[in-house]
Protein backbone atom coordinates (compact mmCIF):
# COMPACT_ATOMS: atom_id res chain seq x y z
CA UNK A 1 0.00 0.00 0.00
CA UNK A 2 1.56 3.45 -1.47
CA UNK A 3 0.44 6.22 -1.47
CA UNK A 4 0.57 8.42 -5.16
CA UNK A 5 0.84 11.72 -1.94
CA UNK A 6 4.33 13.06 -0.54
CA UNK A 7 3.30 13.16 3.67
CA UNK A 8 3.10 17.23 3.36
CA UNK A 9 0.68 16.93 0.22
CA UNK A 10 -1.71 14.81 2.47
CA UNK A 11 -1.39 17.01 5.42
CA UNK A 12 -2.56 20.18 3.35
CA UNK A 13 -5.32 17.81 1.77
CA UNK A 14 -6.28 16.65 5.20
CA UNK A 15 -9.75 18.25 6.12
CA UNK A 16 -13.35 17.67 7.85
CA UNK A 17 -14.76 15.61 5.38
CA UNK A 18 -18.42 15.28 6.76
CA UNK A 19 -19.91 13.70 3.28
CA UNK A 20 -18.65 10.43 3.91
CA UNK A 21 -19.85 6.85 2.25
CA UNK A 22 -19.32 3.29 2.55
CA UNK A 23 -17.62 3.28 -0.80
CA UNK A 24 -14.07 2.80 0.92
CA UNK A 25 -11.06 3.05 -1.85
CA UNK A 26 -8.92 0.75 0.26
CA UNK A 27 -9.67 -2.97 1.83
CA UNK A 28 -10.83 -3.75 5.19
CA UNK A 29 -7.03 -5.50 5.49
CA UNK A 30 -5.44 -2.28 4.04
CA UNK A 31 -7.09 -0.14 6.73
CA UNK A 32 -5.89 -2.06 9.57
CA UNK A 33 -2.83 -2.51 8.26
CA UNK A 34 -2.16 1.24 7.96
CA UNK A 35 -3.16 1.93 11.50
CA UNK A 36 -1.28 -1.08 12.95
CA UNK A 37 1.89 1.03 11.16
CA UNK A 38 0.25 4.24 12.76
CA UNK A 39 0.26 2.46 16.17
CA UNK A 40 4.00 1.49 15.81
CA UNK A 41 5.98 4.64 14.62
CA UNK A 42 4.26 7.24 15.99
CA UNK A 43 6.18 8.49 19.12
CA UNK A 44 5.11 8.97 22.52
CA UNK A 45 6.55 10.26 25.57
CA UNK A 46 9.32 8.36 27.13
CA UNK A 47 8.33 6.03 24.85
CA UNK A 48 5.81 5.19 27.22
CA UNK A 49 3.28 3.64 23.87
CA UNK A 50 0.26 4.73 25.79
CA UNK A 51 -2.01 4.95 23.13
CA UNK A 52 -4.52 2.16 22.62
CA UNK A 53 -7.23 1.98 19.38
CA UNK A 54 -10.38 0.52 18.14
CA UNK A 55 -10.97 0.09 14.82
CA UNK A 56 -14.74 -0.67 13.81
CA UNK A 57 -15.68 -1.59 10.70
CA UNK A 58 -18.67 -1.87 9.15
CA UNK A 59 -21.42 -3.12 10.99
CA UNK A 60 -19.46 -2.51 14.02
CA UNK A 61 -19.45 0.89 13.32
CA UNK A 62 -22.65 1.21 12.53
CA UNK A 63 -23.41 -0.33 16.08
CA UNK A 64 -21.10 2.79 17.25
CA UNK A 65 -23.60 5.12 16.11
CA UNK A 66 -26.27 3.40 17.04
CA UNK A 67 -25.07 3.17 20.98
CA UNK A 68 -24.44 6.82 20.68
CA UNK A 69 -27.99 7.47 19.65
CA UNK A 70 -29.23 5.60 22.50
CA UNK A 71 -27.24 7.50 25.42
CA UNK A 72 -27.94 10.85 23.60
CA UNK A 73 -31.59 10.54 23.46
CA UNK A 74 -32.51 11.01 26.94
CA UNK A 75 -30.46 13.57 27.54
CA UNK A 76 -30.84 15.89 24.37
CA UNK A 77 -34.20 17.83 24.21
CA UNK A 78 -36.77 15.93 22.17
CA UNK A 79 -36.77 18.19 19.13
CA UNK A 80 -33.23 19.08 19.25
CA UNK A 81 -32.79 15.63 19.18
CA UNK A 82 -34.55 15.01 15.94
CA UNK A 83 -33.82 18.26 14.68
CA UNK A 84 -30.05 18.39 15.26
CA UNK A 85 -28.34 15.12 16.99
CA UNK A 86 -29.80 12.36 15.22
CA UNK A 87 -29.77 13.34 11.72
CA UNK A 88 -25.55 14.08 12.62
CA UNK A 89 -24.97 10.61 14.20
CA UNK A 90 -27.28 9.05 11.09
CA UNK A 91 -24.75 10.92 8.73
CA UNK A 92 -21.34 9.19 10.82
CA UNK A 93 -23.11 6.13 10.93
CA UNK A 94 -23.06 6.30 6.87
CA UNK A 95 -19.40 6.62 6.51
CA UNK A 96 -17.28 3.34 6.67
CA UNK A 97 -15.89 3.24 9.89
CA UNK A 98 -14.80 4.63 13.07
CA UNK A 99 -11.39 4.70 15.13
CA UNK A 100 -11.87 4.89 18.77
CA UNK A 101 -8.92 6.45 20.29
CA UNK A 102 -7.63 5.62 24.19
CA UNK A 103 -5.09 6.52 26.86
CA UNK A 104 -3.78 3.38 28.87
CA UNK A 105 -3.11 4.91 32.16
CA UNK A 106 -1.00 2.65 33.53
CA UNK A 107 2.29 3.71 31.36
CA UNK A 108 1.78 6.90 32.31
CA UNK A 109 1.62 6.36 36.07
CA UNK A 110 4.79 4.49 35.47
CA UNK A 111 6.47 7.13 34.32
CA UNK A 112 5.25 9.12 36.76
CA UNK A 113 6.80 6.89 39.59
CA UNK A 114 9.99 6.55 37.84
CA UNK A 115 10.41 10.49 37.18
CA UNK A 116 8.94 12.39 39.71
CA UNK A 117 10.19 15.41 38.52
CA UNK A 118 8.22 15.50 35.99
CA UNK A 119 5.39 14.06 36.96
CA UNK A 120 2.84 16.60 36.74
CA UNK A 121 3.56 16.40 33.29
CA UNK A 122 3.07 13.27 32.12
CA UNK A 123 -0.83 13.32 31.69
CA UNK A 124 -0.42 16.60 29.71
CA UNK A 125 2.05 14.59 27.27
CA UNK A 126 -0.58 11.64 27.34
CA UNK A 127 -2.84 13.57 25.68
CA UNK A 128 0.01 14.75 23.02
CA UNK A 129 0.29 11.39 22.10
CA UNK A 130 -3.29 10.81 21.70
CA UNK A 131 -3.08 13.61 19.38
CA UNK A 132 -0.29 12.69 17.46
CA UNK A 133 -1.81 9.12 16.97
CA UNK A 134 -5.11 10.94 15.90
CA UNK A 135 -3.52 13.33 13.39
CA UNK A 136 -0.86 10.23 11.77
CA UNK A 137 -4.13 8.09 11.21
CA UNK A 138 -6.05 10.89 9.83
CA UNK A 139 -3.56 12.01 7.43
CA UNK A 140 -2.78 8.18 6.42
CA UNK A 141 -6.37 7.76 5.74
CA UNK A 142 -6.03 10.94 3.21
CA UNK A 143 -3.17 10.00 1.48
CA UNK A 144 -5.25 6.43 1.10
CA UNK A 145 -8.20 8.53 -0.68
CA UNK A 146 -10.58 8.38 2.58
CA UNK A 147 -11.98 11.29 3.93
CA UNK A 148 -12.14 11.51 8.03
CA UNK A 149 -13.70 13.52 10.61
CA UNK A 150 -12.95 13.94 13.92
CA UNK A 151 -15.47 13.61 16.88
CA UNK A 152 -16.19 13.80 20.73
CA UNK A 153 -18.74 12.17 22.07
CA UNK A 154 -16.88 10.69 25.31
CA UNK A 155 -16.95 10.83 28.01
CA UNK A 156 -20.90 10.06 27.81
CA UNK A 157 -20.48 6.85 25.17
CA UNK A 158 -17.25 5.50 27.51
CA UNK A 159 -18.95 3.21 29.20
CA UNK A 160 -21.28 1.78 26.98
CA UNK A 161 -18.28 1.45 24.41
CA UNK A 162 -16.04 -0.56 27.36
CA UNK A 163 -18.52 -2.86 27.51
CA UNK A 164 -19.58 -3.58 24.33
CA UNK A 165 -16.31 -3.98 22.90
CA UNK A 166 -14.54 -5.24 26.05
CA UNK A 167 -12.50 -2.33 27.02
CA UNK A 168 -10.81 -2.38 30.21
CA UNK A 169 -12.29 0.15 32.38
CA UNK A 170 -9.57 2.30 33.24
CA UNK A 171 -8.74 3.10 29.73
CA UNK A 172 -9.96 6.52 28.82
CA UNK A 173 -11.66 7.19 25.04
CA UNK A 174 -10.45 10.61 23.83
CA UNK A 175 -11.38 10.97 20.29
CA UNK A 176 -13.26 8.98 17.28
CA UNK A 177 -12.42 9.24 13.84
CA UNK A 178 -15.00 8.69 11.65
CA UNK A 179 -13.84 7.82 7.98
CA UNK A 180 -15.27 6.51 4.77
CA UNK A 181 -15.27 7.23 0.94
CA UNK A 182 -15.62 11.20 0.21
CA UNK A 183 -19.13 12.32 -0.79
CA UNK A 184 -18.06 15.72 -0.71
CA UNK A 185 -16.05 18.54 -0.48
CA UNK A 186 -14.71 20.62 2.86
CA UNK A 187 -15.52 23.75 3.49
CA UNK A 188 -13.67 26.72 2.81
CA UNK A 189 -10.93 26.88 5.14
CA UNK A 190 -9.38 30.40 7.03
CA UNK A 191 -5.42 30.98 7.56
CA UNK A 192 -4.19 33.45 10.04
CA UNK A 193 -1.37 35.33 8.88
CA UNK A 194 1.94 33.24 9.30
CA UNK A 195 3.86 36.18 10.98
CA UNK A 196 1.36 35.70 13.56
CA UNK A 197 1.78 32.59 14.11
CA UNK A 198 5.77 31.29 13.18
CA UNK A 199 8.60 33.19 14.42
CA UNK A 200 12.27 32.39 12.81
CA UNK A 201 15.63 33.11 14.45
CA UNK A 202 19.31 32.88 13.63
CA UNK A 203 17.94 31.74 9.55
CA UNK A 204 20.86 31.85 7.22
CA UNK A 205 19.36 31.98 3.98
Amino acid sequence: MASTKTFLEAVKDRRSIYQLTKEAPKSDKEIVDLINQVVLHVPSSFNSQSARVVVLLNQEHEKFWEITKEVLKPQVPEDQFKSGTEPKLNMFKGAYGTILFFEDPEPVENLRKAFPLFAHAFGDWSEHTSAMHQFAAWVALEAEGFGANLQHYNPVVDQRVQDEWKVPQEWKLRAQLVFGGKGGEAGEKQFKPLEERVFVHGAKN
